[in-house]
């Protein structure tokens, strides 16, 4: 007879899920989605195929779970940045935290929402939409942002919102896909620094 607790129907034992999920991000943020094979994120997770349909969903729902992960992770610098006081505050800390993020010793470079599926193929379609989709969200927050800044008073009325919030995204993104090709936080700060001095925001 069996004794003792026993845990939810289909929950796999004997792994932690939340450091399981924690190497998945890694790996995707690594490889891209199609270059992280499932026998490269089961071994970087630790675990069997089994049992990582069973605690996560197939590859595009433990991408779905890894993506969100890294938005609450090393990705929530955007939302930390939004509170800033003003727009050329905003901006300098989206800069920064991107700079930061994407060359951090400790993880992969550039940015795991930018690169994950860039080079993806029909069967990565959806992913490719999905961070498409998760692109779209950060230009829409800094919208919207700016927008506040224009009723504050804090930007000119003649500004367009949509137009900087473009302007900072398409430079945030830049700056990941620099990282990812090898250059260096310093000299992706001092092009940060230009861009605002002399650029909108200015």
């Amino acid at each position: 007879m069996a004794t003792g607790k026993s845990g939810p129907m289909g929950r796999p034992r004997g792994f932690d899920a939340d450091e399981a999920l924690e190497r998945a991000m890694l790996t995707f943020w690594e490889h891209g989605y199609e270059g992280a094979s499932l026998a490269t994120l089961t071994s970087a997770m630790g675990i069997s195929t089994t049992s990582m349909y069973t605690a996560f969903g197939n590859k595009e729902e433990l991408f779905r779970k890894a993506l969100a992960r890294y938005s609450e992770g090393p990705s929530a610098y955007l939302a930390r940045a939004l509170e800033e006081p003003t727009a050329r505050e905003v901006a300098t800390a989206v800069l920064t935290g991107v700079i930061r993020t994407t060359t951090r010793p400790a993880h992969p470079r550039g940015c795991m929402g930018v690169q994950g599926a860039l080079a993806a193929g029909d069967a990565g379609r959806d992913v490719r939409d999905l961070l498409a989709d998760w692109r779209g969200a950060a230009y829409s927050r800094l919208r919207d942002r700016f927008e506040r800044a224009v009723g504050e008073g804090d930007l000119p009325p003649e500004s367009d919102p949509g137009v900087l919030a473009r302007y900072v995204a398409t430079l945030a993104f830049g700056i990941a896909v620099q990282a990812a090709g090898g250059v260096g936080r310093a000299d992706l700060q001092k092009m940060a620094d230009a861009a605002l001095s002399s650029g909108p925001l200015a």
